[in-house]
């Protein structure tokens, strides 16, 4: 094997030492990891020995959904269609595992349909990715996985930032009593120490979010970027003008959900989005806000069983190796 956790080349001509290079059907082999990454286990020793600058991490829930489940088999989908990518971008001449050496960390510990319990475990993974001076980078499960991983980046540093793309505004305070819904990461980010003020929220669909929501922003000092203000001013604007907000403290904290895109770039996810962002637009949101480095990334809301095609989940494997490689120094 090698550094990638690719099965080594058989042939002796120039290509064998080209790690990044395939070398057979790419639906062979044992697929178990993100990019057929190492698996390390979110330990902060083990990962420090490896030397891993970013850790995937499956959060394979969606317990609390209030709209069409399947998100709880988002980590694996994500997994299994990756081997269609590289870790290696010709365009830009980098290499993902020579600049980050990532890994990937498995799931977390599931206590059915007991967020609380399920969240802190989490919470200790993530934070244990976090000690090690490694990106996390987890993979939903709906969208009230941020909740854990939020909670964990605020006992990292002392004043973080926080940008969301997403077609809703996730600023409930409980959704029929319940706190770690869905619904309410935003929200849960505030109580657990994140500065309004330092909150970007991009992309955001009108015809999606309730007026208590909004209101919640208002009087929290929360930036709303609405799906229009990308229309009319390009991404290169909006991502100025999340950083300005989120960028203003000690990092910067990306959630991307999936249902941001329009339901025909991304029809496998819990809400679809018409008229949401095109893949495009997406990619280039997400290089913007991971180019000056995250403090840590997810990608959420990704069901694949809502899809009849590999689609979605290959959206959200793209996101995330594009946060990642910013966050590394690609591009610049």
């Amino acid at each position: 094997m090698d550094d990638t956790g690719s099965r080594a080349p058989v042939s002796d001509d120039a290509a064998s030492d080209d790690t990044t290079m395939w070398n057979g059907l790419l639906h062979t082999g044992l697929i178990g990891s993100f990019l057929r990454l190492p698996h390390v286990a979110p330990d902060t020793d083990a990962l420090k020995r490896h030397g891993a600058g970013a850790a995937i991490y499956g959060l394979p829930f969606d317990a609390t959904n209030i709209s069409r489940t399947g998100a709880n088999y988002g980590p694996r989908g994500v997994r299994e269609v990756s081997c269609q990518f590289t870790t290696y971008n010709a365009t830009l001449d980098f290499d993902l595992v020579r600049a980050l050496h990532p890994v990937d960390c498995g799931d977390c510990a599931i206590a059915l349909a007991n967020p609380a319990k399920t969240f802190a475990r989490a919470q200790a993974d993530i934070g244990a990715i976090l000690a090690a001076d490694a990106l996390p980078v987890t993979f939903g499960g709906d969208h009230s996985i941020t909740i854990p991983a939020a909670r964990a980046v605020c006992e990292y540093v002392s004043d973080p930032g926080l940008v969301l793309i997403d077609a809703h505004l996730d600023t409930a305070m409980d959704v029929g009593g319940e706190q770690l819904n869905h619904c309410c990461p935003i929200t849960r980010a505030v109580d657990a120490g994140f500065d309004p003020h330092k909150i970007a929220l991009v992309a955001i669909s009108g015809w999606m979010n309730p007026r208590t929501e909004l209101a919640y922003c208002r009087d929290q000092g929360i930036t709303v970027i609405w799906l229009e203000d990308i229309w009319e001013r390009g991404t290169a604007k909006v991502v100025q003008e999340a950083l300005a907000v989120a960028g203003a403290g000690d990092g910067v904290y990306l959630s991307f959900d999936i249902d941001s895109l329009d339901a025909a770039h991304a029809p496998g996810t819990c809400c679809p989005t018409p008229g949401g962002l095109t893949t495009r637009e997406a990619i280039e949101l997400v290089r913007g806000v991971a180019r000056p480095g995250l403090l840590g990334v997810d990608v959420v809301e990704t069901a694949p069983s809502l899809d009849g095609t590999p689609t979605t989940s290959l959206v959200a494997g793209r996101v995330a190796l594009e946060a990642m490689a910013f966050h590394a120094g690609a591009g610049g």
